[in-house]
């Protein structure tokens, strides 16, 4: 199993860089997250071979191009197929809503196949486990993913977009690498209600191999933490 970082731009894009966006690669092909500059960057290789998409939470940062993705679908002349679209709880009727306000009728259901996922039970995706933890975020119902591949039993997490919380260290837990949010220079900088980590929130958050991004250009990492960007690619195998 492989991590292949597409995007990794906090909610404003750093400079040549797309927003959340990350590939596993291996038994199958899973996006996690779809932000907007996603979907350019995965057609400047070809054909869209997406088996996949699991979605955090509905900030735009987070699902945005899954709107020309639907429009690529319907009217492209590449016919790219049809991905299965993991959504939290309430997502179907959420895109519905979307779609009503600004596109066409159903013009998600006709582009991808909509899946809900349940809080804390595995699921099969793009032939991982995956299981979604909810995390803390503005009070928005958000989640973070645990990703396994069956046949080497690596261990995958994801932050989505997190607060600090036990609920956060309990995703991170035994992971062979946690790609983690860090957003913030310095957690005093967040709202009353948290949504985000520093570098040191993050770091603190994981007992192993930590991969920080989200994270504007002005904030480097820490020394000797590695910081995700656009094209990176990682391996992930278990510890």
């Amino acid at each position: 199993m492989r991590l292949r970082v597409i995007g990794s731009s906090p909610a404003w894009p750093n400079p040549g860089s797309a927003q959340s966006g990350y590939l596993v690669e291996g038994a199958g092909t899973l996006l996690l997250d779809c932000g907007p500059g996603v979907l350019g960057r995965l057609r400047e290789g070809g054909e869209l071979g997406v088996d996949a998409i699991a979605v955090t939470h509905f900030h735009l940062d987070h699902w945005g191009d899954l709107v020309p993705w639907a429009w690529l679908v319907a009217y492209g002349q590449e016919r790219a197929r049809h991905a299965e679209l993991w959504l939290p709880p309430g997502g179907m009727a959420q895109l519905s809503t979307f779609a009503s306000l600004w596109g066409n009728e159903r013009m998600f259901e006709k582009a991808f196949e909509l899946r809900e996922f349940t809080p804390n039970v595995p699921f099969e995706a793009a032939g991982y486990e995956l299981e979604a933890r909810q995390v803390f975020h503005y009070g928005l119902e958000a989640f973070g993913f645990r990703i396994r591949d069956t046949d080497s039993g690596a261990l995958l997490a994801y932050s989505g977009d997190a607060a600090p919380s036990q609920d956060l260290c309990d995703l991170a837990e035994g992971a062979d690498l946690f790609l983690c949010e860090a957003t913030l220079a310095d957690g005093s900088l967040d709202g009353e209600v948290r949504g985000h980590l520093s570098a040191v929130e993050a770091l603190e958050a994981c007992d192993g191999p930590i991969l920080l991004t989200h994270r504007p250009a002005e904030l480097p990492a820490p020394d000797g933490i590695p910081l995700a960007w656009d094209g990176l690619v990682v391996p992930v195998e278990p510890r």
